[in-house]
């Protein structure tokens, strides 16, 4: 970066002329379907509302790949107020081939009041009507699959009264 004088006697910054670079763009990777047990509602700590929900399965689909979400995992929410809450899912899927990769997906939804008010109660309600966009990341000890470690992902997401669909892309 250079430093110069702004004629006005303003000092300023100037980047150096840089590439032309193309804006990331998106490639599918998979469409989850992770089944929920009841929320456990811890309650109003201290940052927030805070909620466990268990996983107890689930599928997985990719392009030319499946896989199975294994139970055991948890969703854990922070209801941060009315409109905004955020989410830390982890869990373990296998692949058709028989491979562990171990998925934290974070995430952000938010809605009006009202709306985020029935999804807390487990009531359907229309994903048009929610933002809720995640960045998973992914480890396993595959050698085959050890290209996902090195890449990020974002997806899109609608909760269910019993499940959350996801769709995950790569960022290319």
């Amino acid at each position: 970066m250079k430093v110069r004088d702004d004629p006005a006697g303003a000092v300023g910054c100037i980047l150096e002329p840089m590439l032309n670079f193309a804006p990331p763009s998106l490639q599918f990777f998979a469409d989850l379907s992770v089944h929920v047990a009841t929320p456990q509602e811890v309650g109003q700590a201290l940052h927030g509302q805070r909620r466990v929900i268990p996983i107890l399965g689930g599928e997985v689909q990719g392009q030319g790949w499946s896989a199975r979400v294994l139970p055991g995992g948890a969703d854990f929410q922070l209801i941060l107020n009315p409109r905004m809450a955020e989410l830390d899912a982890r869990y373990v899927i296998e692949t058709d081939g028989g491979d562990l990769i171990y998925v934290q997906n974070r995430a952000v939804r938010t809605a009006a009041p009202e709306v985020m008010a029935r999804l807390i109660r487990g009531e359907p309600v229309d994903p048009a009507e929610v933002y809720f966009r995640c960045s998973p990341s992914f480890e396993t000890a595959s050698a085959s699959l050890g290209w996902i470690s090195e890449r990020l992902f974002i997806g899109t997401g609608a909760r269910q009264p019993d499940r959350v669909v996801m769709r995950f892309f790569e960022v290319l």
